[in-house]
């Protein structure tokens, strides 16, 4: 048996379920969900198995026209094969989790589209023919479309957008794939990796700035970016946590790898200096935009804007360890980003609102929820023993590895300012967390929620994966890079690491330290009486409601400061939105052209006339 046949199955399984599904009546939820979760197992075994095989191929003609020879060609190598196992278990879990979402509108659509989604990701991580990867990339984005659509109210905007900018994108992605072809001669990523162009003249600078275009986009990073927090101010959490906070950036930053690792090798120092510079002002300015974020859905979407830019920082590094933390460090955050979009998810469902302001309490009736929040609020903030410390820590490291070495130049110099920004974006995205974890869950619980209960188990269970994940990922480190992150890079083991850590040892102490606190704690209070009273201001009883302390105010200082004010009024008034500032060129395109067409004969002969001077000033060269 040809085992690659597999391959197509994978992608094509759920593609053909996923368009059926998408013309159902809406009133058989029962068929799409049934359908949804069927195909979903199916995948993420075949994922799985695919991942244990090794090295497939699969190939099929399809067209050929002249010299272009257009032919399916799918391969599981090591990177992508890694990838695509998680992915598909990545697409397991929100179908679990969406089965008890109320929240979802035109049932049908959404399940299909998550299908789509499923099987043109398989289809982008398999690929070997860059117009196919187009294609199935393409899939992707109207799978994004209609899922954001599915959220409601508002959505049709949020989708709009999202798709006018990746579509803008994937057009880049177009052009970059044509000059790709004609500097190299062959569309199959395999044989430009055996002669990878070099961007030392403008034509391939111009290709490797149009790919990355397309990758920093779906990754969602600045200045790319604004397509995900109106996302997930509208679109369902579900939505958010499969696609912005998970597999658009694994399928984004995959992009981006293999455009350095295969298709481009870097020459030009400014093309690094380039991708360093979009990594740290990715992680600074959206963690700081994050931090004063009053929707609880918004502040998560700014955050998984940041956390590309350790991706992107660490890539742009050039150094094994830099790499190896980058791609470590996107696996992380598609596992804690999507077990908070989950967890903002469960909260949003049962009190009826993601507003910070109107939450606080929840921590005693949603303990499942608080708990497995609280787990990926520490990862994503850096906090050893789990699995986001780990992944920053390799980045930091490829960061010095990259200014230390023989060879610095270009962005090696100015790693200072990289390491910094990395530093100062891990310190600003845990006291964003900490408003969070306030407002939601610690401080007072407002009368209105009072009868708020847990989510069902279907909910709790896949948060309750991915809060484990962060955990075992953390203190068994060595384990996803040993099988994973080393096979794929073709990384010796033990060489891209030039420091270590005891993770065990470092978590047994942790551990003993926060039990001595408790005992501590615990004695300190039973050895004396304590009286609880109500809470009163001069004499008078107050209410819970009136005593209550917001955490949406922690920070608001910040966007008050000198020079920043003016930062943060632009950015709430879409200013540095590329979305409408290019609706906005567009509007005064338009109005120009108005203005030339005028329907006076001699106004249009006068730019006939100067269009017929600079043609022949520019081609024929008469000057």
């Amino acid at each position: 048996m040809n085992l690659g046949k597999i391959l197509p199955i994978l992608v094509f399984l759920p593609l053909a379920v996923g368009f059926v599904l998408l013309f159902l009546p809406n009133k058989i939820k029962f068929l799409s969900k049934a359908l949804a979760l069927i195909i979903s197992v199916i995948a993420f075994a075949l994922g799985i198995r695919i991942f244990s095989l090794g090295q497939l191929d699969y190939s099929f003609p399809v067209l050929q026209i002249g010299n272009v020879n257009l032919e399916l060609l799918l391969s599981a190598k090591p990177l992508g094969a890694f990838i695509l196992m998680f992915a598909m278990g990545f697409g397991l879990l929100i179908t679990l989790y969406s089965l008890k979402v109320h929240a979802i509108h035109n049932t049908n659509i959404y399940y299909g589209a998550i299908l789509l989604t499923i099987g043109g990701s398989a289809g982008i991580l398999l690929s070997n023919h860059l117009l196919f990867l187009l294609i199935f990339w393409e899939m992707v984005t109207a799978s994004l479309y209609l899922l954001i659509t599915t959220g409601g109210k508002n959505s049709n905007f949020a989708a709009t957008k999202s798709f006018a900018m990746i579509g803008a994108s994937d057009a880049a992605f177009l052009l970059g794939i044509l000059m790709v072809w004609a500097l190299s001669g062959t569309f199959v990523i395999s044989e430009i990796a055996k002669g990878p162009v070099a961007t030392t003249s403008s034509i391939p600078i111009i290709a490797f700035l149009l790919l990355l275009t397309a990758a920093i986009t779906k990754a969602g990073a600045l200045p790319l970016h604004t397509w995900l927090p109106t996302s997930g101010e509208y679109a369902p959490v579900s939505v958010m946590a499969l696609l912005p906070a998970a597999l658009d950036k694994l399928l984004g930053i995959y992009l981006l790898v293999i455009i350095v690792r295969e298709i481009f090798v870097l020459k030009s120092a400014a093309l690094g200096v380039v991708l360093a510079f979009i990594g740290a002002a990715t992680i600074i300015i959206a963690v700081m935009v994050a931090m004063v974020q009053h929707n609880l859905k918004k502040l998560l979407s700014y955050h998984a804007i940041s956390q590309v830019g350790y991706m992107v920082l660490g890539i742009a590094t050039g150094t094994p360890v830099g790499i190896a933390g980058a791609i470590f460090h996107m696996l992380n955050n598609a596992i804690y980003k999507c077990c908070l979009f989950l967890c903002g998810g469960a909260v949003e469902q049962q009190a009826g609102t993601p507003e910070l302001d109107k939450l606080g309490g929840l921590g005693k009736k949603m303990p499942i929820t608080f708990i497995t929040c609280l787990i990926a609020a520490l990862s994503i903030s850096g906090i050893p023993p789990f699995n986001g410390f780990v992944s920053k820590w390799m980045v930091y490291q490829g960061i010095i590895q990259m200014g230390t070495s023989a060879q610095a130049g270009g962005a090696a110099k100015l790693w200072p300012i990289w390491f910094t920004c990395a530093m100062f974006g891990s310190a600003l995205t845990l006291a964003s967390f900490v408003k969070l974890i306030h407002s939601t869950f610690l401080s007072r619980l407002p009368e209105e929620l009072k009868d708020v209960k847990e989510v069902s188990p279907l909910q709790t269970g896949p948060m309750i994966v991915l809060a484990s994940l962060c955990v075992f990922l953390g203190i068994f480190y060595h384990v996803p890079l040993k099988y994973f992150i080393y096979p794929a890079l073709d990384i010796e083991p033990g060489t891209a690491i030039f420091g270590t850590w005891a993770s065990g040892l470092a978590t047994l102490l942790l551990v003993a330290g926060i039990i001595i606190g408790g005992l501590i704690l615990a004695v300190s209070l039973l050895s004396r009486k304590v009286r609880i009273v109500p809470t009163w201001t001069c004499g008078e009883v107050q209410t819970n409601d009136q005593m209550r302390i917001s955490g949406t105010h922690f920070y608001k200082t910040v966007s008050s400061m000198g020079g920043l004010r003016q930062l943060y009024t632009g950015q709430e008034k879409g200013h540095f939105d590329t979305y409408n500032q290019s609706g906005r060129l567009g509007l005064a395109l338009t109005e120009f052209l108005r203005w030339l067409h005028s329907g006076i004969l001699p106004v249009y002969l006068t730019w006939v006339t100067l269009g017929l001077l600079i043609v022949l000033f520019i081609v024929c060269k008469i000057w």
